[in-house]
């Protein structure tokens, strides 16, 4: 019987560049131990006693509100874009039709990126989604809310607003829970070798008995 498979993930070459990105953008060469943040309860899956739970629940909140929100902005935007279209300049009306096309295509990725990641603790895909966060939502956003020669309406301001307020808030949350990631699992990494290398150390007990054997020997 087939296994169910996961969410796609982004290509390998791809991953091992945000891997390397994030390791050297967001870890904390200071960080020693796990931090005291909250951990699984028991009977959840994958429990383990020292199991961290790593995703943000405020980022994933102002995800799935952002999911609901985009296509009410998108509506809102293209609605009030098509009524004053006419009274744009040709390098506004350009300006204005390659925004809605490259924001939406970016959109879709980005939150798509923002909910495998934090669900799934995995850093190259909340990497992703906070480059794309960064650079280029949100400076477009800005654009379109401060840029007086597009001819703002006063409901495209209002909703322009709160998409760079979800967008500036995920900036943040997406730092500090990438940052916690990357060092958590950093620590991760290094405590399963320190076990591996010790499990493979012979025991004191087995050494002096083979020193003794090889005396007698002689």
């Amino acid at each position: 019987m087939a296994q169910p498979e996961g969410p796609p993930t982004l290509p390998e070459p791809l991953r091992r560049r945000l891997v390397s990105f994030s390791s050297s953008v967001f870890s904390d060469s200071h960080r020693t131990a796990l931090g005291d943040g909250p951990r699984a309860p028991p009977g959840f899956p994958g429990y383990r006693a020292d199991c961290e739970i790593l995703s943000s629940l405020p980022l994933q909140m102002s995800l799935y509100f952002n999911v609901y929100f985009f296509p009410f902005w998108w509506l809102i935007t293209v609605a009030i874009l098509y009524m004053k279209y006419p009274a744009l300049s040709d390098y506004y009306k350009f300006i204005l039709v390659t925004i809605m096309i490259l924001v939406s295509l970016t959109e879709l990725i980005r939150l798509y990126l923002g909910y495998v990641g934090n669900l799934l603790e995995k850093v190259p895909e909340l990497a992703g989604f906070w480059l794309l966060t960064l650079l280029p939502q949100l400076p477009i956003i800005l654009f379109l809310l401060f840029n007086e020669g597009l001819k703002i309406h006063s409901l495209e301001r209002a909703v322009h607003i709160i998409f760079a307020a979800f967008l500036s808030f995920q900036v943040v949350a997406a730092f500090f829970a990438l940052r916690r990631m990357v060092n958590t699992l950093a620590t991760r990494f290094r405590l399963t070798e320190f076990h591996r290398l010790e499990e493979q150390r012979p025991a004191p007990g087995l050494c002096s008995l083979a020193t003794g054997s090889g005396s007698r020997g002689w």
